[in-house]
């Protein structure tokens, strides 16, 4: 299902995570659990890897994640301040010492001019630490290659908080 370097990446994560004694949680939207699947791949993830939020829904990130439905609103689902709050739910939520949340536009449809199919909003967050964000305009890929590009983004997000 994943390639072998997308494997090793997450091998690697992993064991220096287990190293630090950091547990992970994902919030994931667009990538529909793809990086949880990816972390439970490796054998051992269960020392790491708390828990997995599928928020695909409005209604799920502020049901799961207490995203609040004005901000939704406001900046719509594909943002920065929604990629942070869920960043920062899925963190108070699982109890974890590192998150991190994706929303975007996979596509084919439902991108606008001001989100395009391929513009993914990615945050991670870590106990007392400051919030990172990224937003990346993969293009459009297909959907596929904007999920698997979002999700190796989202491996290197988890490295920046684990150092």
């Amino acid at each position: 299902m994943f390639s072998d370097e997308l494997i090793m990446t997450a091998r690697l994560l992993l064991a220096d995570a287990e190293e630090r004694r950091l547990r992970i949680t994902t919030a994931e939207s667009c990538t529909g659990g793809l990086v949880a699947a990816l972390l439970t791949e490796i054998p051992g993830s269960s020392s790491v890897y708390e828990r997995g939020f599928v928020t695909y829904s409005n209604r799920a990130k502020q049901e799961m994640l207490g995203v609040p439905g004005d901000l939704i609103a406001d900046c719509g689902a594909v943002s920065e301040p929604v990629a942070r709050a869920m960043a920062e739910g899925a963190l108070r939520e699982a109890h974890a010492h590192i998150s991190v949340a994706i929303t975007g536009v996979a596509g084919p449809g439902g991108g606008t001019p001001m989100k395009p199919v391929g513009l993914v909003h990615l945050a991670a967050a870590r106990e007392n630490r400051a919030l990172v964000h990224v937003a990346c305009r993969y293009g459009d890929i297909g959907r596929s290659g904007i999920r698997l590009a979002a999700v190796e983004t989202a491996l290197g997000l988890i490295r920046q908080m684990i150092g």
